[in-house]
């Protein structure tokens, strides 16, 4: 079974409710009589509802099967207005400000998870990956052990023996630019959490780097090995070793050979990059020369679960997308 279909399944278990804030996207409209018929999750779409219904009625497609909401004309807009005002208020916001940022589908749809309506989100057909994080920040906040929202992409590189059966996630690829070690140790435990979530595997975690313990000896290579103990005593539950080469992270006898007395090394399968230039540089390499799947970016440190899209995404990105918020957010209920 493909992992697309694995998440579908475990989707389909779940029973979860997943807010599209972009409802007057086409993409955003064609995508869901898929989710709803496939019984990926319920949908809550956003938007005007007889624009909503006009672009449904031009794409030949049946949306009735969705909750409408129409920010501006909530039941729930001066309710959420003032929950963001409180929330927001020590920032100096006013509450005629903070019931105008609400009509924002964006801001609308972060308090609906917030509220615990819908259970996830995923935008970014329309915006930058910025703007669907501004309101996520503000809104929903970040998990109690982090203090950063970062980017992953879920590798599945076909014949592959390295990692699960060639199931890798690589991280920061789509989000953080730089992080000190504190916050390379936050994307390591986040990352761990994501894949555990949607490979149902034991997280080993390399913090990759050009050498591997002490071969060489730069300010570069301290701040991995830095971030790898950072994260030991943050989650010591947690299989995470480094600094560590790419080779000697993935490869057994490779591993064995240039660090013989770790438990990761030759078995890892969530690779933290020192910054967004490698981990983005990495997937992309690997997305094309290896013809593996990349799923992402897929947002984590988030106390709720939000993922975002490629402006550029397919119905079929939304559809799958959708599953794994889904899927995310079983998880988190499983953490609780």
């Amino acid at each position: 079974m493909d992992f697309v279909t694995e998440i579908k399944e475990e989707a389909q278990a779940a029973g979860k409710t997943i807010v599209l804030p972009e409802g007057e996207e086409p993409r955003m409209i064609k995508a869901v009589p898929q989710i709803l018929e496939e019984e990926l999750a319920d949908i809550i779409l956003l938007g005007e509802e007889s624009k909503l219904q006009e672009i449904a009625d031009e794409e030949s497609v049946d949306i009735s099967g969705a909750e409408i909401i129409d920010p501006k004309e909530a039941d729930r807009l001066d309710e959420f207005g003032s929950t963001y005002y409180e929330l927001r208020k020590h920032k100096g916001i006013s509450k005629e400000e903070a019931l105008e940022q609400m009509e924002d589908p964006l801001y609308f749809g972060a308090m609906l998870v917030k509220e615990g309506i819908a259970d996830g989100l995923v935008a970014g057909a329309l915006n930058a990956t910025a703007n669907v994080l501004r309101p996520v920040i503000k809104i929903i906040g970040t998990e109690e052990e982090v203090s950063i929202v970062s980017g992953s992409f879920l590798m599945i590189v076909p014949d592959c023996e390295y990692g699960a059966d060639g199931k890798m996630l690589f991280a920061d690829s789509g989000v953080f630019p730089e992080g000190s070690p504190e916050e390379l140790a936050e994307i390591a435990i986040s990352s761990a959490d994501t894949f555990e979530a949607l490979t149902g595997e034991e997280p080993k975690v390399a913090m990759l780097s050009f050498s591997t313990k002490g071969s060489a000896e730069h300010p570069l290579v301290d701040k991995m090995r830095e971030a790898a103990e950072i994260c030991k005593e943050k989650a010591p539950d947690l299989e995470v070793d480094g600094e560590m080469q790419g080779d000697a992270a993935l490869v057994p006898e490779i591993g064995a050979k240039k660090a013989p007395d770790s438990d990761v090394a030759g078995n890892a399968n969530v690779l933290i990059f020192p910054d967004l230039n490698g981990g983005n540089i990495a997937y992309k390499l690997v997305q094309r020369l290896a013809g593996a799947d990349a799923f992402g970016p897929l947002i984590q440190g988030s106390a709720l679960p939000v993922n975002d899209l490629s402006r550029g995404c397919s119905v079929s990105d939304i559809v799958t997308v959708t599953a794994i918020t889904a899927v995310q957010a079983a998880f988190k209920d499983k953490q609780k």
